[in-house]
């Protein structure tokens, strides 16, 4: 397995400055199969980031208004975006405060790769008042399509876990202001 440290100034400087600054992200790459990693530190105690990715209510206060938790395997981690697309995926398993894993849904301008569905492992690790929060993404296949979701996703997801830490810095998103 090939490892790439990528630095935030790189990775996620259009995205959210402050987070920047403070937070350095890691994306490993392997031949086969596929995955990238990306962990951040956020400045709260692992019980409120489960709850952050575990419910519904959390969700909705950091990643999209309405989102849908039913935390069991086979359950919704979805988010309802206008026009009536999706992002998330199915729960495939959890351990509570642990690890949260998603047969994860690709934007649906990825049809192949949507249907197929990757695999997105949330790992959360106590650290005192400060939880690290690990996103390993991995079932990658070949193909054109497959190298462009790819790289999509590690855009995204480094954004998706920017956005989970700005929650915690800056409190949750007031979505009447965000419209």
């Amino acid at each position: 397995m090939t490892k790439v440290k990528i630095f935030p100034a790189i990775l996620l400087i259009s995205i959210v400055p402050q987070f920047v600054r403070a937070q350095a992200a890691e994306v490993n790459t392997a031949a086969a199969p596929q995955q990238f990693t990306i962990e951040i530190e956020v400045p709260a105690p692992v019980g409120d980031v489960w709850h952050a990715f575990a419910t519904s209510e959390g969700l909705s206060t950091w990643l999209f208004p309405n989102a849908t938790v039913d935390l069991k395997p086979g359950g919704d981690w979805l988010v309802h975006f206008p026009g009536g697309n999706t992002g998330g995926g199915t729960i495939v398993s959890f351990v509570s405060e642990k690890e949260l894993v998603i047969a994860a849904l690709a934007p649906e301008k990825f049809p192949t790769v949507r249907a197929e569905r990757t695999r997105a492992v949330f790992a959360f690790e106590s650290r005192g008042n400060a939880t690290v929060v690990r996103l390993t993404q991995s079932g990658w296949k070949s193909g054109d399509e497959w190298t462009k979701a790819y790289e999509y996703l590690v855009a995204g997801n480094a954004q998706l876990m920017a956005t989970l830490h700005k929650r915690f810095v800056e409190g949750p998103v007031d979505w009447g202001k965000e419209k």
